[in-house]
C-alpha cells in the first residue's frame, strides 16, 4: 500500500517535515503547503482537494488539528530519517503567471533548457551595417549552431525581490512581445522542410538579459567560397540552381517569402547538398535595414535615381541581391520614397526569383560579375532625375538591359538555355516574371532529358496554415535595429515632472513600464501589511493591519507622521479636501476616524464613531466621499452607510448588496459599490436611492468584486478570479483575465490600466478603441517582492502597498 501524500506536493506525510493537517471540510493538507497557499479572503483558505473556501485560524496551520488517523496507517513513516543537511521537503513557491494555459502550451516546448546551449564566440565577421552580434554556440550533443538575437529581458542583476524560473522568464519575455513577432518567431521554428537548415528554437542568456533564437550552423562549405564556374562544371551549377529553387518552394508551403538573398545564406553539408539557412536570412534581413537606414538619415529628401543607385552599390558590394518590390517597399517604410500602391509592385512569392537568379549568376561568374554590376549601376544617368518613381524605373530599365549584355557576352555553350528565363525573371513587373518552378525546370535540363522533366509532378499550391509575411519586411528583422538601441541603453534619470507637458509624461512612464526601465524608491514603516493609499495636501497616507496610519512627504518621500488611535485593523482610507482637509480611516471593528490634515499634526483624531454590529459584522472594508459632505462606508454586513461628515450622524442605509461590499467609488453624482457578490450596484447620490445593478450573474458562477475603477464613464470591476469587466455607459464592453491569481487593488489614468494582486506583479493594460467598441492590450508588467494589496496612480508616479509591509513608489526617473 502505497503511503499517504499530500495533495499538493506530494510528499509523503512523516508527521515531522510533512505533517498532515485537517481542514474543516475534512481534506487533508500537509502544514507547509497550507502556510503557502494563497489566502484571498481574512482566515479563509480555499482547500486544494475540493476547492470549497473554509475558515482558516489566524495563528496559522499550526492551530489545525492532526490527521492521527492518516499517520498510524503507516507508523513506519514517522521514524523516517533524513540525510544531514537534506530535507525530504523542499519549499513550494507559488508565483502565478499572466498568459493563458493555451500561450504557455504552445511555447513551453519551444524553449530550450537554460544548459542546454553554451556560447562559444563572438565573430565579426559580416557587414559593419550589421545591427546585431553574430554569436556561435554549441548544444549538448556537441552540435554547433548559430545565435540570433530577438528581444531582451531584464538580467541577473535586476533589484526585483521576486526572482522568477528561467522558463518564467523566457515567457514573460514572449508574452510581452507583440503578437506579429510572435507569429513569425512560431512560423521559423516550425519550418521542418527539406533543404532549409534547422531552427531548435528559444534560449536565454540569463547573464546578459538576451533571448536568442537557435539555429543550425552547417559544418560544411558556403557559396562565399566559390570564385567562378566554368562550362565543364555545368551539372555542379544546375544541381545548385535547382536545391535553392526547391528549399525556396519549400519555404512557399510554409508562408515565408525569402524577399532577398546572399552568398552566405547557401550552405553546403558534408554530402553537397545546398541548403538555405534562415538564421543566416534573418541576419541579412537586418544588414539591409541597416543600410537602408542608414542612407534615409543621411538623405533629407526622398531618392531619386542617384540614391537608388547608391543603395545598390552597397547591397552588391555585400553580396545582398533583392527584388525591386522589396526594396521599395524598404524605401517606403523609411519615407525614402514616393510611391502609389499598385498591384504591380506587391510583394509576392514572385519576388523571389529575382534574388535566386542575381545568386546563381554571382555563383557562375564569381568577382567579375559583382564588378560589372556596380559599374553598369554607376554608368545609369542620373543628373536630370529628380523625386519620381519614374526616375527609378529609369535606373532599374537601365540596368536590366546591361545586364542582359552581360548574359550574352559572358555566358554561351550550354548555358545558352537559360539566358532568357533570366532576362525574363529580372523584368520589373513581378507578376510578368516566370514562377519559380519554371526556373527549377530549366536548371533541370541542364542535366536531364525534357521529355522526363515533365513527368515529374510539382506542386504549385502553398499551405494556408499561417499567414504570408516576407523575412527582409518582417518584424524580425525590423525590431533588432531599434531593438539593438534599447539594449545598450541606460535608464536615464527623471526628469523634473512640474514642466512637464499634460499626459507626455504618463505616455513616458508606460513606455518604461513596458521595457523594464523605471526605478523604485521603498518606504518602509509599517508593521504589517498595507491596506489603503490615499494621496492629498502634499502627503502620501498608507493605512495598514498594524492599527496605524503614516504620512509621508510627497517631496522627498520621507516619513512625516502617524496617527495612532485605532484598536482593529485600518481597512480603508480617503482624503478629502475642503475649508478643513481631513483623512478619514475606517477599522475592521467599525470604527470611523477623522483626522486633521492641518500643522501641527495631531495623534489623536478629530471625531470618530462607530457602526452597529451584528453576528454577521467584519467591520468596514470601503470609504468614499461625495461633495454633499457624506462618508460612504461599504460593510461586512452587506450593506452601505452614509454618515455626515460634521458630527458622524448616520443619514441613511443602503441594502441590497448579498455579501460584504469590498468597494466604493463616487463620480459624476452616482455611487457605485462592488460587492463579493459578483455585482455593481450603482446609487444616486442625491436621494441614494437605487439606480442600477451591473454584472449579474446565475447562481453558482458568482465572483467576488475586489477593486472598483471610475474614469469618465469607463467603469472597470476586479475579480477574485483575475479577471476584469469594462462598462461604458452601464453597458458590458469588454471581459477578460489579465492575471492568473486575485486582482485586489486597481487604478485607471486616461486609457491605461494598473492591476495588482496575488500575482505579486503591477500589471499595465492599454485601452483602445471607440464607442462602438474597446480593446485592453497587455503593455508591460513590474514585478513586485509580495502580494500587492493597493495601487493610486498620482501625476507620473503609481504607489504600490504590499503585503510584506512595504510602501513602494515606482518612477521612470529620479
Amino acid at each position: 500500500m502505497e503511503p499517504p501524500e499530500c495533495p499538493v506536493c506530494l510528499q509523503s506525510y512523516d508527521g515531522e517535515c510533512t505533517v498532515p493537517r485537517v481542514l474543516s471540510c475534512g481534506h487533508t493538507a500537509c502544514e507547509e503547503c497550507l502556510k503557502n497557499l494563497p489566502k484571498k479572503f481574512p482566515n479563509t483558505i480555499r482547500c486544494p482537494a475540493c476547492t470549497v473556501l473554509v475558515k482558516f485560524p489566524p495563528q496559522g496551520p499550526s492551530a489545525l488539528p492532526k490527521n492521527i488517523d492518516l499517520l498510524r496507517l503507516f507508523p513506519s513513516v514517522s521514524r523516517i530519517t533524513l540525510e544531514p543537511g537534506k530535507n525530504l521537503k523542499k519549499p513550494i513557491e507559488f508565483v502565478t503567471r499572466s498568459w493563458s494555459d493555451d500561450f504557455y502550451t504552445t511555447w513551453k516546448d519551444r524553449i530550450l533548457l537554460h544548459d542546454a546551449v553554451s556560447v562559444e564566440n563572438v565573430e565579426s565577421e559580416g557587414s559593419d551595417f550589421g545591427s546585431s552580434r553574430r554569436l556561435c554556440g554549441w548544444l549538448k550533443d556537441d552540435s554547433r549552431v548559430s545565435l540570433l538575437r530577438v528581444a531582451s529581458f531584464l538580467n541577473d542583476d535586476c533589484d526585483s525581490l521576486l526572482k522568477y524560473s528561467y522558463v518564467q522568464r523566457m515567457m514573460s519575455c514572449l508574452w510581452e512581445m507583440r503578437e506579429e513577432e510572435r507569429d513569425e518567431l512560431d512560423t521559423i521554428i516550425s519550418v521542418k522542410q527539406r533543404g532549409i537548415s534547422k531552427v531548435f528554437g528559444l534560449w536565454g542568456d540569463l547573464k546578459n538579459g538576451v533571448l536568442y533564437l537557435v539555429g543550425e550552423k552547417l559544418t560544411g562549405y558556403s557559396c562565399e567560397e566559390f570564385d567562378y564556374l566554368d562550362e565543364d562544371e555545368t551539372s555542379c551549377f544546375a544541381v545548385i540552381g535547382m536545391q535553392i529553387c526547391e528549399a525556396l518552394l519549400n519555404l512557399h508551403k510554409e508562408g515565408v517569402i525569402t524577399g532577398c538573398l546572399s552568398v552566405s545564406c547557401v550552405k553546403f553539408d558534408e554530402f553537397g547538398n545546398a541548403y538555405v539557412d534562415l538564421i543566416e536570412l534573418l541576419e541579412i534581413g537586418r544588414i539591409v535595414y541597416g543600410i537602408i537606414s542608414d542612407e534615409s538619415s543621411s538623405c533629407s529628401k526622398p531618392v531619386g535615381a542617384l540614391e537608388m543607385g547608391m543603395i545598390l552599390n552597397r547591397l552588391v558590394k555585400e553580396g545582398i541581391f533583392m527584388s525591386s518590390e522589396v526594396l521599395f517597399e524598404l524605401l517606403k517604410e523609411q519615407n525614402m520614397l514616393k510611391l502609389n500602391a499598385s498591384s504591380k509592385y506587391l510583394v509576392s512569392y514572385s519576388s523571389d526569383v529575382w534574388p535566386v537568379c542575381f545568386l546563381l549568376l554571382k555563383l557562375l561568374l564569381g568577382k567579375r560579375f559583382s564588378e560589372e554590376l556596380i559599374e553598369n549601376v554607376n554608368g545609369v544617368d542620373a543628373k536630370e532625375c529628380e523625386e519620381q518613381i519614374e526616375d527609378l524605373l529609369v535606373l532599374y530599365t537601365g540596368f536590366t538591359e546591361k545586364l542582359s549584355s552581360i548574359l550574352e557576352s559572358k555566358l554561351g555553350g550550354k548555358f545558352k538555355s537559360i539566358i532568357e528565363i533570366i532576362r525574363q525573371s529580372c523584368c520589373l513587373d513581378s507578376q510578368a516574371r516566370p514562377v519559380l518552378t519554371d526556373l527549377w525546370k530549366c536548371y533541370r535540363e541542364l542535366v536531364m532529358n525534357r521529355r522526363l522533366i515533365y513527368m515529374i509532378g510539382l506542386h504549385k499550391t502553398k499551405s494556408q496554415k499561417r499567414k504570408e509575411f516576407c523575412v527582409v519586411l518582417g518584424e524580425l528583422c525590423h525590431l533588432v535595429v531599434v531593438g539593438s538601441r534599447e539594449l545598450e541603453e541606460e535608464v536615464p534619470g527623471m526628469e523634473n515632472s512640474g514642466g512637464a507637458e499634460e499626459g507626455k509624461f504618463d505616455i513616458d512612464f508606460v513606455e518604461r513600464l513596458s521595457e523594464g526601465k523605471i526605478k523604485s524608491k521603498d518606504l518602509r514603516g509599517h508593521q504589517d501589511s498595507v491596506t489603503s493609499l490615499a494621496v492629498g495636501g502634499g502627503f502620501l497616507f498608507s493605512s495598514s493591519i498594524d492599527k496605524n496610519i503614516h504620512i509621508w512627504s510627497l517631496k522627498e518621500f520621507s516619513h512625516v507622521h502617524t496617527f495612532k488611535g485605532h484598536q482593529e485593523r485600518v481597512m480603508a482610507l480617503i482624503y478629502i479636501e475642503g475649508a478643513e482637509s481631513v483623512c478619514v480611516s475606517g477599522d475592521s471593528g467599525g470604527g470611523i476616524f477623522v483626522w486633521s490634515t492641518s500643522f501641527p499634526l495631531e495623534e489623536q483624531p478629530l471625531r470618530k464613531w462607530y457602526e452597529p454590529k451584528d453576528w454577521r459584522y467584519t467591520g468596514i472594508h470601503a470609504l468614499a466621499y461625495s461633495e454633499d459632505g457624506y462618508v460612504y462606508s461599504g460593510s461586512g454586513d452587506n450593506t452601505i452607510k452614509a454618515w455626515s461628515l460634521q458630527d458622524g450622524s448616520l443619514v441613511c442605509t443602503m441594502t441590497g448588496h448579498k455579501s460584504v461590499v469590498s468597494t466604493l467609488v463616487v463620480l459624476n453624482g452616482v455611487l457605485y459599490s462592488g460587492s463579493w457578490d459578483g455585482t455593481v450596484r450603482l446609487w444616486s447620490l442625491s436621494d441614494h436611492s437605487f439606480l442600477t445593478v451591473l454584472g449579474e450573474e446565475t447562481q453558482g458562477i458568482v465572483r467576488s468584486i475586489l477593486s472598483l475603477a471610475v474614469d469618465g464613464q469607463t467603469l472597470v470591476a476586479a475579480y477574485q478570479n483575475g479577471d476584469i469587466q469594462i462598462w461604458r455607459d452601464d453597458t458590458l464592453m469588454k471581459s477578460m483575465k489579465i492575471q492568473s491569481g486575485a486582482i485586489l487593488s486597481i487604478a485607471v489614468n486616461g486609457k491605461w490600466l494598473f492591476t495588482g494582486g496575488w500575482d505579486k506583479t503591477v500589471s499595465v493594460e492599454e485601452f483602445s478603441g471607440d464607442e462602438i467598441s474597446l480593446d485592453c492590450t497587455h503593455v508591460g508588467s513590474i514585478p513586485g517582492s509580495s502580494v500587492i494589496t493597493s495601487l493610486l496612480y498620482w501625476e507620473g508616479k503609481l504607489f504600490a502597498g504590499f503585503a510584506d509591509k512595504t510602501i513602494k513608489v515606482y518612477y521612470s526617473g529620479c
